[in-house]
């Protein structure tokens, strides 16, 4: 029971790096005693800054406890490389750590098991318990899962409905369909993201901020367009401050790339053979870019090519208690002509928000990693 107890306190603390420690996954540390008391908290901190288990370690010596005999508790394996910041295994090794309690093994090619072999080298018991709480580590880092594993990031896709399925009117008005509870839970939700993604269509038609603003957040996530001929105005709202903007496009006149450049606005080329962004290209590109979670928030018509590539890990849908009749739907794709091809999901959760629904599905042929 206290082994339980205590990884529950380090995911509970892992859960605050979201908004804060990417690239890097979100990470917990509980430092106790042989007695099951907590000696000290940690959690991975910005991108070169310390880790979790560094973070833990620091806040023992503030408070003078020792760490010899002591057992730490981590989310996730902890790393045997050198990056921006040294080994966290080899200061567990130099606090003189005892045991440590792991949730699931890092899927970092750099790392991989060496962790752990390096901790049990140095004579130190290792526990791997995976299980739920594997579950819960990889859940909560789902994107850094996938870009270790996949080279891409997780692509989750947040929608606003009627509970016929419309995301707006036919004219395109959609402002507001669910009420004000789920759009604070939308921006938790982009707060987790490394970049949040629309069209060039959106930009034009409602020109959003896409930002975090209506949690409290310690970055902004980079904001990516999706602009094939580069019509973003330099005007739009979602090029200003705070945060960085990122537009990749199929073909950009020079004259257009360099004034948006001037503006701070990175613009890179993705052509595909049709004229268009080469979605996956681009996945790939902002994996490589260290992009763990990709939020989009498009109109029918890009959400529809996501979804006909297959590219859609995750739906965000808000679902509010309201008719909209003809209008614009989730994502504009087919038409089928079976019911068999249609993408089959399975709902993951379904919770009120407020006055709406909040439902998490996956693709049902999706495997969890």
């Amino acid at each position: 029971m206290p082994d339980r107890n205590l990884m529950q306190r380090a995911l509970l603390e892992a859960h605050q790096a979201i908004g804060v420690s990417e690239p890097n996954p979100r990470v917990g540390c509980v430092i106790a005693s042989t007695d099951g008391k907590i000696l000290a908290l940690g959690h991975t901190q910005e991108a070169g800054g310390p880790h979790a288990e560094v973070a833990a370690l620091c806040a023992t010596r503030k408070t003078g406890h020792d760490c010899r005999d002591a057992t730490a508790y981590v989310t996730l394996e902890p790393c045997s490389h050198y990056g921006r910041t040294p080994p966290c295994c080899d200061a567990f090794i130099d606090a003189g750590v005892a045991r440590v309690v792991i949730a699931v093994q890092d899927p970092n090619p750099l790392v991989a098991g060496q962790g752990i072999a390096r901790l049990r080298a140095a004579g130190i018991a290792v526990d791997v318990v995976d299980g739920e709480w594997g579950e819960a580590s990889r859940e909560l880092n789902i994107g850094f899962f996938s870009r270790m594993i996949r080279a891409r990031p997780w692509v989750r896709m947040k929608a606003a409905v009627s509970l016929d399925g419309r995301t707006a009117l036919n004219n395109g008005a959609s402002q507001w369909i669910t009420a004000e509870a789920a759009r604070v839970d939308g921006h938790a939700w982009r707060k987790r993201a490394g970049a949040i993604l629309t069209g060039v269509g959106t930009v034009l038609d409602d020109n959003p901020r896409l930002d975090v603003r209506l949690v409290e957040t310690a970055r902004q996530p980079l904001r990516v367009i999706v602009d094939s001929r580069l019509q973003t105005p330099q005007s739009a709202r979602i090029l200003d401050a705070p945060g960085s903007v990122l537009i990749y496009a199929a073909d950009a006149p020079i004259e257009w790339r360099e004034a948006l450049q001037a503006r701070g606005v990175e613009v890179a080329l993705k052509p595909s053979d049709n004229g268009k962004v080469d979605l996956r290209a681009m996945l790939d590109d902002l994996a490589a870019r260290g992009i763990n979670e990709l939020h989009v928030e498009a109109g029918h018509k890009l959400n529809g090519s996501f979804v006909r590539e297959g590219l859609v890990d995750e739906f965000l849908v808000y679902m509010a208690p309201k008719l909209l009749g003809v209008g614009r739907e989730l994502a504009a794709f087919g038409p089928l002509e079976r019911l068999e091809d249609s993408l089959a999901l399975r709902f993951v959760s379904v919770m009120p928000i407020g006055e709406d629904l909040r439902i998490v599905a996956r693709p049902a042929s999706a495997k969890v990693f």
